[in-house]
C-alpha cells in the first residue's frame, strides 16, 4: 500500500474557472503534482458515474524512422500487465466493477479512458498509477502486441482502399514533417522495434510530466486530491521529450499520386496544406468544411452527389492537429463517371465560394451546426473529459475550450473568402487518385 504524503507539499492548485455554457455550468479545477502530472477535475453529480481520462503528449509525430508505429504499439501494450496486475487483469477488474476502458492514438497525442461507477474510483487510480509506474515490458508482451498491430495495419491500410489513400495522401503532402508517416507505422519498422526501444519510449513519453489526467463526474475533489497524491506522487519525472520542429517548407507545386488497387470504382483525395488548430484561420476553415460537406444540403453533396450525380459520397475535413494541417476532400465516384469530372466540379465550386457566393444564412447554419455539436459533446462525463483534455494538450490550455463558441460565431463571410484565397491554390494542392484494378486471382 502506498503511504499518503502530505498533500500540501505535493499538489499545487493553479486555477479555478467557472464558465456558463448553454444549459450547463462547468466548473474546472487544475492541480499539479510536484512530479509534473497535471490534473483537471470537473464534478457532476447527476449520475453515480465517473470518467477517468489520461492524455500523453505523444503521437506518431514524436517517432523517428526505424520505430514508426511505436506510439500505437504502446496503446496496446498499456493493457497487458504491470507490476501489480497480471496481463488482462486491468480489463477484468474494471469490467467486474461495472466499467470499461479504451484508448486511441493519433499524430499528436495518445489517450486512455475508463467509465465506471463512483465506488470504483480508487480501484481505477490503483490500476492507472501502476501501469504508469511499472508497465510490464517483456519480450513476450512485445511480440504478442507486435503481431496484433501488424494485423491491424494489414486490415486498415494495406487491404483498405480508404486507408491506403489516406496514407498516400499524407506521404505526398508532407515531405519533411513527421506527419508524413502513418500512425500505424511502416511494416518494416514494426518488425524493427525492440524491447530497448519500448523501455526508452516509456521512460520519456509516459512519465507524469508528459501526462494530463482529466476526471469528470460523481466525485468530491477534496477527497480525490489525497488519493491522487497517494497513488501518483511517487512516480518519477522523466526527461523532457525531444522538441518537434516544423521542417516543412512551403509547397510550390501541385503533387499528384495514382494508386492502383483492387476496387470497383474510382475514388479521389484532394488536400490543401493549411494551419494548426491554434492559428487564427483554423475556425474559418472549420466553418468552411461544415458549409461544404455537412449534411445533404451542403454545397459539396448537392453539387457532386445530388445535382451532377458523379459521386456516391463527398466529404470535407479540416484536420485538428498541431500543424501544419490539411484541408482534405474525400470523393467516391458513381458508376460511369471519372475522377476528372468530380475534380473539376470541386474546383468550380471552390471558385464560386472564393468569388463570394456564401450567404449569411448559409454561414449561420454552419455556425449553428458546430455550436450544437460542441454543446452536445459536453453533456456526458466522457465528452467533457475528452474536450478538456484535448484543449489542454492540443490548444495549450483547457481554458481555450470556453472561447470556442465565441470564435466559431465570430467567423464572417470575409473570413471564409480570405482562407479560400490564402490556402486553396493549385500549387498548394495534393491529389491522390485511385485507379481500380480487378482483384488478383488466387
Amino acid at each position: 500500500m502506498h503511504t499518503r504524503p502530505a498533500l500540501a507539499s505535493l499538489l499545487i492548485p493553479l486555477l479555478l474557472l467557472v464558465v456558463p455554457l448553454p444549459a450547463q455550468e462547468i466548473e474546472v479545477q487544475r492541480h499539479q503534482l510536484e512530479n509534473g502530472l497535471t490534473l483537471l477535475t470537473q464534478e457532476d453529480h447527476s449520475v453515480p458515474a465517473i470518467c477517468y481520462m489520461v492524455f500523453f503528449r505523444v503521437g506518431s509525430r514524436n517517432e523517428r524512422p526505424g520505430i514508426t508505429g511505436i506510439s500505437h504499439l504502446f496503446e496496446h501494450m498499456m493493457f497487458n500487465g504491470s507490476g501489480k496486475f497480471e496481463p488482462k487483469e486491468f480489463d477484468r477488474l474494471l469490467e467486474s466493477n461495472g466499467g470499461y476502458s479504451n484508448g486511441t492514438t493519433n499524430r499528436d497525442r495518445t489517450n486512455y479512458w475508463e467509465e465506471f461507477p463512483t465506488e470504483a474510483l480508487e480501484l481505477v487510480l490503483d490500476l492507472e498509477s501502476d501501469r504508469m509506474r511499472s508497465l510490464r515490458l517483456t519480450e513476450e508482451n512485445l511480440e504478442q502486441e507486435r503481431a496484433i498491430v501488424k494485423e491491424e495495419r494489414r486490415v486498415r491500410i494495406d487491404n483498405s482502399v480508404p486507408g491506403k489513400l489516406t496514407e498516400e495522401l499524407y506521404m505526398a503532402a508532407y515531405k519533411a514533417h513527421p506527419y508524413r508517416w502513418p500512425v500505424a507505422g511502416w511494416m518494416a519498422d514494426l518488425d524493427n522495434i525492440n524491447l530497448d526501444d519500448t523501455k526508452e519510449y516509456f521512460r520519456i513519453y509516459y512519465a507524469p510530466n508528459n501526462a494530463v489526467v482529466v476526471i469528470t463526474g460523481d466525485f468530491d475533489t477534496e477527497q480525490l486530491l489525497p488519493l491522487m497524491a497517494e497513488y501518483f506522487a511517487d512516480l518519477p519525472s522523466g526527461p523532457p521529450p525531444r522538441p518537434i520542429n516544423n521542417p516543412e517548407e512551403e509547397q510550390n507545386g501541385e503533387r499528384r499520386v495514382k494508386v492502383h488497387k483492387a476496387a470497383e470504382l474510382p475514388a479521389q483525395r484532394v488536400a490543401y496544406k493549411t494551419v494548426g488548430v491554434t492559428d487564427e484561420d483554423a475556425r474559418p476553415l472549420e466553418v468552411l468544411a461544415t458549409i461544404l460537406a455537412r449534411g445533404e444540403s451542403s454545397r459539396l453533396f448537392r453539387k457532386l452527389v445530388y445535382e451532377e450525380q458523379v459521386a456516391s459520397f463527398a466529404q470535407a475535413d479540416f484536420s485538428e492537429q498541431f500543424g501544419p494541417g490539411l484541408f482534405s476532400f474525400n470523393i467516391g465516384l458513381a458508376p460511369d463517371h471519372t475522377s476528372e469530372e468530380a475534380e473539376q466540379l470541386l474546383y468550380t465550386l471552390l471558385e464560386e465560394l472564393r468569388q463570394g457566393s456564401v450567404s449569411g444564412r448559409e454561414l449561420q447554419k454552419a455556425k449553428n451546426i458546430l455550436s450544437a455539436d460542441f454543446v452536445k459533446g459536453l453533456k456526458t462525463n466522457l465528452g467533457r473529459a475528452w474536450a478538456l483534455g484535448t484543449y489542454e494538450v492540443l490548444y495549450g490550455s483547457y481554458e481555450e475550450m470556453f472561447k470556442a463558441l465565441d470564435r466559431i460565431n465570430a467567423v464572417t463571410v470575409e473570413d471564409i473568402q480570405r482562407v479560400l484565397e490564402t490556402y486553396f491554390k493549385e500549387k498548394n494542392r495534393t491529389v491522390v487518385t485511385l485507379v481500380p484494378e480487378a482483384p488478383r486471382a488466387d
